[in-house]
């Protein structure tokens, strides 16, 4: 197996024990990843694409919903596959397989997919807060970057919490639509004939608006960073890594995917079934927009469908905001070799998906999210492709795959639904490329300078990505880790620290720092024990102060010196002014200080927001080892 790689979600790889089980609880201690997934392809973006398609067309693109989700459970099946037999998520494997331009490129668009699906979770819970507190849109929308202490919070508990509570809101989203299935009492017999496929490629405006819609609601329910996550998410189970239990690790993965799929299918279904019975049945054609179905669901039913449908609505939003962190978290180490904090993370995510809501709702108002809601699903969809070929072939690879390579049909399956996917964005690309030139001959230059040069750029990105596997399948490339490789230690000889600093704020730390100082250098070494002065004079001055609090700092400082030498240890106080990480750092780097020792306060994550973290801040701006001695539990 590959095993030079960093893990991926490291934090909670293979922290969930799958062995020493048999029947019930064995399958239940599989259960859960491919329920994270699910709740991508019922997300907010979901309900705009399944209402878009239900209000304007009934029951006639159910068959294109059942299609997604085959593709979707063949395609998530490979995904798991990968992470389980090679230990690699789909990032690290690409990672490995194509040069670091590539990967660049492919972190790119996998990120601007992410931040498409992250748009639409911002605007969803943005309606369900309007529609149900009558928030305005733009709070909705800048609300919502708080979910980020819920995603640590849940991070934090273990992976199974978080699963138990994206089970939890699927399982709201799904009694609320059970009984509005019941309010809405839909046509049988028209559902029944949604499943025969219609004809999506005539050039009459209706098959065109047709087309655009499906093609939202593949990109809608085959979410690229999907693919990402499942094949991480699948290595928080720890396996018994010989080819038994590989073998059974792929069953009960695959008993957890089809579960959980089908159950974001009826959702989705349940969802297109409300629009068609509701509004096409009663000749309201253009529901486009979620606030419009809310208010025409409370016309039609009266007041509690409307508010199960607005309740499932934020549980959507809340539940699938988890997975876009946890993708994009993957897909940074994986392509690009790039470890940040988890809530910078998400932070980041969030803020470069809130920008286009807020633009939007500021220049174009609140009319048109909805639309916004549709484009990022199309968005989603044209990314498919670089997600889905390297997949393809990497679980196509019967040497990396170690005998779980995929076989024949499950190959050519794969292929005809890559090639389907790829076929039907090359359309919508090419049709909208038409519109535009029609419809702005003003722009005709920039569509030919910019926007053709950069489509094709793309265009010949994913003919590589195509290709290289095929060409150069010997030929992959060494791991690179976020934290780099081992080196050999050879021989360990004592350093001997001459000048070592021991910062001093006056606390109850201040013993424990002096005393591991004193355990680096003995009475050979040099003690210079620093103070900084923080009153407001200092910090404006970053000079010299004789205030009252300087006198006494003065004075305590040397009761410390005198302690010291007492002690038969060579010791000299240094007082310093202003800034305490500035102030630290100057006095140790004039002083040719060789070592020091800082005590931490022992804050909390609240506290170090509030009042900053200095030992942080002195790592940064000094060149020498710092020891942070961290106070003991009382």
């Amino acid at each position: 197996m590959d095993a030079r790689h960093s893990e991926s979600l490291s934090n909670v790889h293979g922290t969930v024990n799958t062995e020493h089980r048999t029947g019930w609880r064995k399958i239940f201690a599989f259960l859960g990843p491919a329920y994270l997934v699910s709740v991508g392809y019922m997300d907010p973006g979901n309900w705009a694409t399944d209402i878009a398609g239900g209000s304007a067309f009934g029951y006639r693109l159910i068959w294109v919903l059942l299609a997604s989700n085959l593709i979707a459970l063949l395609l998530q099946s490979l995904s798991a596959r990968l992470g389980i037999v090679r230990g690699l998520d789909l990032a690290q494997a690409s990672k490995n397989a194509y040069p670091r331009f590539v990967n660049f490129c492919l972190y790119i668009l996998a990120q601007i997919a992410i931040i498409a699906c992250d748009l639409a979770e911002i605007i969803g819970m943005a309606i369900g807060l309007n529609l149900l507190f009558d928030l305005p849109m733009i709070w909705g929308v800048i609300l919502t970057i708080t979910d980020t202490v819920l995603l640590l919070f849940l991070m934090n508990k273990g992976m199974r919490k978080l699963e138990a509570f994206i089970v939890s809101m699927i399982s709201v989203i799904g009694i609320a639509f059970l009984t509005e299935m019941f309010i809405v009492k839909p046509d049988v017999v028209e559902i029944a004939k949604g499943f025969i496929p219609n004809n999506l490629f005539k050039n009459d405006a209706v098959s065109q608006k047709m087309l655009y819609i499906a093609i939202g609601i593949i990109g809608a329910t085959v979410m690229p960073h999907n693919l990402y996550l499942h094949s991480s998410l699948v290595q928080t189970r720890k396996i018994n890594r010989t080819k038994e239990g590989i073998k059974a690790s792929l069953k009960f993965n695959m008993f957890d995917t089809v579960i959980a799929l089908n159950l974001a299918f009826l959702v989705n279904a349940a969802i297109l079934i409300l629009a068609a019975g509701a509004f096409f049945k009663n000749g309201y054609f253009e529901v486009a927009e979620i606030q419009d179905a809310y208010k025409l669901l409370e016309n039609i039913f009266g007041k509690i469908a409307p508010v199960l449908f607005a309740v499932a609505l934020i549980a959507s939003g809340q539940s699938s905001t988890v997975t876009g962190t946890l993708a994009g978290q993957i897909i940074m180490e994986g392509h690009i070799n790039l470890r940040i904090a988890p809530w910078m993370r998400r932070l980041l995510t969030r803020l470069l998906a809130i920008l286009p809501a807020v633009f939007t709702i500021l220049y174009f108002g609140e009319d048109a999210l909805s639309d916004l809601l549709i484009l990022s699903q199309v968005v989603l969809s044209l990314q498919l492709g670089f997600a889905i070929i390297p997949l393809i072939h990497f679980t196509s690879d019967k040497t990396k795959m170690h005998g779980f390579a995929i076989g024949p049909i499950a190959k050519t399956g794969a292929w005809i639904s890559a090639v389907l996917i790829v076929g039907l964005n090359v359309k919508l690309v090419i049709d909208q490329i038409k519109d535009w030139i029609n419809g702005y001959p003003g722009a005709r230059l920039e569509i030919y300078a910019i926007v053709i040069p950069l489509i094709l750029g793309v265009g010949v990105l994913m003919l590589y990505i195509f290709i290289r596997p095929l060409l150069f399948k010997l030929k992959e490339r060494p791991s690179r880790v976020p934290h780099g490789e081992a080196t050999s230690i050879g021989d360990i000889s004592p350093i001997l620290y001459k000048n070592i600093a021991v910062t001093i704020d006056f606390s109850a730390n201040d013993r424990d720092s002096i005393r591991h100082a004193i355990m680096q250098g003995g009475k050979d070494a040099t003690y210079t024990l620093i103070h900084v002065v923080e009153t407001a004079a200092a910090r404006y001055h970053e000079t010299e102060v004789m205030d009252r609090e300087t006198q006494s700092d003065v004075k305590n400082l040397d009761m410390y010196v005198d302690d010291l030498k007492n002690l038969g240890y060579d010791a000299h106080g240094q007082i310093g002014y202003g800034i305490p990480a500035k102030a630290i750092a100057k006095i140790v780097n004039d002083q040719g200080i060789d070592f020091m020792v800082m005590g931490s306060h022992g804050h909390r994550v609240l506290k170090d927001l509030i009042f900053g973290t200095t030992v942080n801040a002195v790592r940064h701006l000094v060149k020498v080892p710092v020891l942070v001695v961290k106070p003991q539990a009382k």
